[in-house]
């Protein structure tokens, strides 16, 4: 957990600024952020499904383009 210790002569702004490098470099926010929302597991599943058929079809897409050059 990130914390910082207070100098005598540290304003409030350079203090919150060294606690926001702490928090940002734990990746604190960005997993609150990914927690804030749960999801089933029928949501995952579904998003999984999706990401899978579009790399199906992507790699459809490169093998006809290059079979189209030759």
């Amino acid at each position: 957990m990130p914390g910082i210790i207070l100098r005598h002569d540290d304003s409030f702004d350079a203090s919150y600024r060294r606690f926001k490098k702490q928090t940002d470099r734990n990746l604190i926010v960005t997993e609150a952020r990914a927690r804030r929302f749960h999801e089933t597991a029928t949501e995952k599943l579904k998003k999984f499904k999706i990401a899978s058929r579009k790399k199906m079809l992507k790699r459809l897409y490169m093998m006809r383009r290059y079979e189209s050059r030759l």
